[in-house]
């Protein structure tokens, strides 16, 4: 017998691999089976944490990027008032 981790309600199944993702019947978390014997869980890993989730869109790397941008155009400027002596 093995608990949630969530809301330690009692889950009394038998799991073959670890990695295994189940629900938990009394809260809803996804559980992933981290040990066989004895059966453990541990929350699932969201979404957007998984493998080959490293291309997502992210707003702050947006705005990081429009950034770096701006100082390009910033450093261009200052080289063309130095090379006439400005």
């Amino acid at each position: 017998m093995s608990y949630c981790p969530e809301c330690e309600a009692e889950i009394d199944e038998e799991f073959e691999e670890i990695g295994e993702v189940i629900t938990c019947p009394e809260c809803g978390v996804e559980l992933e089976v981290i040990s066989l014997d004895p059966v453990e869980f541990d929350l699932a890993p969201e979404e957007d944490e998984e493998e080959g989730d490293e291309y997502r869109f992210d707003e702050d790397e947006e705005d990081w990027e429009e950034e770096e941008e701006d100082l390009d155009e910033e450093d261009e400027d200052e080289k063309y008032h130095r090379r006439k002596g400005c």
